[in-house]
């Protein structure tokens, strides 16, 4: 564990800032070996999805997934309204022995997959009266991302593009903003397509990011899973090393040319 840069979520520490679903794999089987490979320790699960106890008589992640090794993020993928977000994270708690960290998405179109933010920061006011640590799927909108804060949740997560079409960061300037004015850790969480764009996401000084159809739907998944721990690595150092300023219109020599032959 990276003891002097440490990821703290809601009081407790992790070593890995990548954090990954656990949807759109052939198997459990694939599902562990990717979720291994990318060196994650929290892995979120869609309680309307996957089976984490709701069907006894069927495969859980929880077998292929214990939570003696990962720290599990119960989703609420496929709601559409407050009501119904809530009534979810609370089945997940019941699933999970009273688990409390949770990932609030509320979805207003079927088709972009993009947040309903009045129904969002509803289902988060209820939640955070009742206990839960929740880290929210929001737009890439400032206020909005302060008003989640205000409330008082764990984590904002905004969308870097749309969940699932891998078009990576297309407004870096926005997540910028929401980076410079919180006070709880910042993850991106959708749109993330190759390493790279990880890269890129920590880079601006995100805490952390969040895929799923990356790693799943790569020709190679568990391959992939590799990459995305290397990118998330390598992007948080080069934030700590601070990148050299950009220069429009001059260039300089990365030799000095004090002592030359002839000078």
């Amino acid at each position: 564990m990276n003891t002097q840069d440490p990821l703290i979520i809601a009081g407790k520490t992790y070593s890995s800032r990548l954090l990954v679903g656990t949807g759109k794999y052939k198997d459990f089987d694939e599902t562990r070996r990717a979720v291994v490979a990318s060196g994650a320790q929290i892995v979120t699960v869609a309680i309307r999805r996957v089976n984490i106890g709701q069907d006894a008589s069927a495969p859980s992640l929880l077998d292929a997934l214990p939570m003696s090794e990962f720290t599990y993020l119960p989703n609420t993928a496929g709601c559409y309204s407050a009501d119904e977000a809530v009534r979810t994270l609370r089945l997940g708690r019941e699933l999970l022995d009273g688990h409390d960290l949770v990932k609030l998405e509320v979805l207003g179109d079927p088709h972009t997959l993009f947040p309903n933010m009045p129904e969002t920061l509803k289902a988060a006011e209820t939640l955070v009266r009742d206990g839960f640590k929740v880290m929210v799927y929001c737009s890439d909108d400032p206020i909005q991302a302060k008003m989640l804060e205000d409330i008082g949740v764990v984590a904002v997560m905004p969308l870097a593009s749309l969940i699932g079409s891998g078009m990576g960061i297309l407004n870096p300037w926005n997540l910028k903003l929401i980076i410079d004015q919180a006070k709880v850790p910042v993850f991106v969480d959708a749109g993330v397509g190759t390493a790279s764009d990880a890269a890129v996401a920590l880079e601006l000084g995100c805490d952390g990011v969040l895929m799923n159809t990356a790693i799943a739907l790569a020709q190679d998944p568990v391959l992939m899973a590799s990459a995305m721990k290397k990118a998330v690595e390598a992007g948080r150092e080069a934030f700590l090393a601070g990148r050299m300023p950009k220069k429009y219109y001059t260039a300089s020599p990365s030799s000095p040319t004090t002592g030359l032959i002839g000078k």
